[in-house]
Parts: C-alpha cells; sequence; structure tokens
C-alpha cells in the first residue's frame, strides 16, 4: 500500500489541482517568454532590462518553483505506479527530490543573488 506521506499533496486532488495550477503558471511564462522574444530586439541588454525587475524576477520564481512542483507531482506518480519495491522507488524519489530542491535554491541565487 502507497502512503500519502511521500507525496506533496494530501490526496490525489490536492496533487490534481497542484499539476493544474503549476501548468497554468508555466504556460503562461512560456507564452510571456515567446512574445517577448518576438516582438524584441534580443540583446543582453534587454534580457538584463527584463530581469532587472522585481515583477519579473517574481514571475520567474514562481515558474521555477512551479516547475519543481509538477515534476515532483508527475515523478511521485511514475514512481509510484511503476516501482513497487520500496527500496529502489525510495531512492529515485530521494535522488529526483535532492535533485529538484538543487535547482530551485540554484535558481534562487540566479535571480536574487548578486
Amino acid at each position: 500500500m502507497v502512503k500519502t506521506v511521500t507525496n506533496l499533496g494530501r490526496s490525489g486532488v490536492y496533487d490534481w489541482m497542484i499539476q493544474r495550477v503549476t501548468a497554468y503558471i508555466l504556460a503562461l511564462y512560456t507564452l510571456f517568454l515567446f512574445g517577448f522574444m518576438l516582438t524584441t530586439d534580443l540583446s543582453y541588454e534587454s534580457w538584463s532590462a527584463l530581469f532587472g525587475q522585481t515583477w519579473f524576477r517574481i514571475f520567474s520564481l514562481m515558474a521555477l518553483v512551479s516547475i519543481g512542483a509538477h515534476a515532483w507531482v508527475g515523478l511521485w506518480t511514475v514512481t509510484t505506479d511503476y516501482i513497487k519495491a520500496t527500496a529502489p522507488r525510495f531512492l529515485v524519489q530521494a535522488t529526483a527530490g535532492t535533485a529538484m530542491f538543487v535547482y530551485v535554491v540554484w535558481g534562487v541565487q540566479i535571480l536574487w543573488g548578486h
């Protein structure tokens, strides 16, 4: 029996909501970036100006956290469905969770570091 301790939400409904909300955030972020690239002369100055704005840093942080949460729910679902043995499943989940945590912390450092 799979316990809900290792999933991000409290139940399948919460995991479904996390997937939907994060998917919308990621879609909006992607559409905005495509629009920006199509309508702007891409240069270091234009990217620097975009990422220098607080609202865009917050939007990027939302996208970064969203991709981590979205990936975790998806990987948790796949690993619990296809890796039945506890030890290998834990190893895969721990490795993926650690990698996602490192990427989010690294992204925060890139966005807000000096």
